[in-house]
C-alpha cells in the first residue's frame, strides 16, 4: 500500500493565480446566465454553451498534444461528470435565476464548501473540524438574511423565492457531487482535458434530449448579446476555468478549491447591483457580511491541505 502524500497549498503562486482567475471569471457568468434564459429555454442555452465548450476543450487538448481518448473505465467517469456538473448543476442554476437574482444565487453557492466537505469526509476520508462547522452555520444565517430581503423586496411570491432557493440547493449538491467525483482516484487517472471534453459532450447530449422533450425543437436568440454570451460562457466560463478549477481540485482538494465561492459572490453581487437593480440596505448588507465572514471562518478551519491518496503501485 502506498503512503499518502500531502496535497499542494492553495497559496503557492501558480495555484493562487488560477484560483483568482477562476473566481473573477465565474463571478461574471451569473449575470450573463440571466440574459441567456430571457428568451430561450434554459436547457437549449446550456446545450449551446457546452457545444462551444466541448469543441474548445477538444481543441485545447489537441493544441497541447494531449491524447483525446480515455483510459479504460474513463467513459464511466465522463458520464458521471457530464450528468452531475454539465447537466444537473447548470439546469438547476439556470432555472433558479428565473426566480431570484443572479447575485443571490451566487451568494448561496458560497455554501458549496459545506457539501464538498461532507462528501469529502464520506468518500475521501477528509476531516471536518469544529471551526468549519461553526463558520458554515454562521454563513447559513447570513444566507437566510439575504433571502428575507429577497422576499421583502422582490415582486416574486414567497413560493417562487423558495423555489429559486430549492433549485439553487440542488445545483450546489450536483456541483459538489461532480467535485468529489473529479477528486477520486479513478477520475484522476484519466487524461485531464480529454475527460472534461468528453464530459461536456455527454452533457450536451443529455441537455439536448431533455430540451427537445420539454421545449420542442432548438430555439435560438439572434441578438448579438445572446451569441456573445454563449461564447463567453463556453470559452472563458468553461474552457478557461474548468481545467483550472478541476486542476485545483486535484492538487489541493475539493474543500479548498471551493473557497473561490467566497470571491465569486462578491463579483456577482456588484454586477447584480449595477445591472439588475439589486438594492442594498441594512438587512442584505448584514447578510452578505455574515455569509462571507462565516465562510472565512470555515476556510480557516480547513486551512491545511487534505491528504491525497497516492496511486497504488502496479
Amino acid at each position: 500500500m502506498s503512503t499518502p502524500v500531502e496535497g499542494e497549498s492553495l497559496f503557492t503562486p501558480r495555484n493562487f493565480a488560477a484560483f483568482l482567475l477562476v473566481s473573477v471569471i465565474w463571478g461574471g457568468t451569473w449575470l450573463v446566465i440571466r440574459d441567456q434564459i430571457a428568451s430561450v429555454p434554459a436547457s437549449w442555452s446550456i446545450s449551446y454553451r457546452f457545444i462551444v465548450a466541448a469543441l474548445g476543450m477538444f481543441a485545447l487538448a489537441a493544441i497541447r498534444r494531449e491524447r483525446l481518448s480515455l483510459a479504460p473505465g474513463g467513459m464511466r467517469w465522463a458520464c458521471l461528470l457530464g450528468l452531475f456538473q454539465f447537466t444537473l448543476n447548470f439546469a438547476f442554476v439556470y432555472n433558479a435565476e428565473s426566480y431570484i437574482t443572479s447575485g443571490l444565487v451566487a451568494v448561496m453557492f458560497a455554501l458549496l464548501v459545506v457539501p464538498n466537505a461532507i462528501f469529502g469526509r464520506i468518500f475521501l476520508g477528509q476531516q471536518i473540524t469544529g471551526p468549519f462547522v461553526v463558520g458554515s452555520a454562521i454563513a447559513a444565517i447570513g444566507v437566510a438574511l439575504l433571502f428575507a430581503h429577497e422576499w421583502q423586496s422582490s415582486p416574486a411570491t414567497l413560493s417562487e423565492v423558495l423555489l429559486g432557493a430549492g433549485l439553487t440547493v440542488c445545483g450546489i449538491l450536483s456541483a459538489s457531487a461532480a467535485n468529489i467525483t473529479q477528486a477520486m482516484e479513478g477520475a484522476k487517472k484519466q487524461p485531464f482535458l480529454a475527460l472534461l471534453a468528453w464530459s461536456m459532450a455527454i452533457g450536451v447530449v443529455i441537455n439536448s434530449v431533455f430540451a427537445w422533450a420539454t421545449s420542442g425543437p432548438p430555439q435560438f436568440d439572434t441578438r448579438t448579446s445572446y451569441s456573445l454570451g454563449i461564447l463567453y460562457l463556453g470559452l472563458a466560463g468553461s474552457v478557461v476555468t474548468f481545467p483550472l478549477y478541476y486542476g485545483l481540485v486535484r492538487k489541493i482538494g475539493a474543500g479548498q478549491a471551493a473557497y473561490s465561492s467566497v470571491i465569486v459572490p462578491v463579483v456577482a453581487m456588484v454586477l447584480s447591483t449595477l445591472f439588475e437593480g439589486f438594492v442594498w440596505g441594512p438587512l442584505p448588507a448584514a447578510g452578505a457580511v455574515i455569509t462571507l465572514s462565516g465562510m472565512v471562518i470555515a476556510m480557516r478551519g480547513r486551512a491545511s491541505p487534505p491528504p491525497r491518496r497516492a496511486t497504488p503501485e502496479p
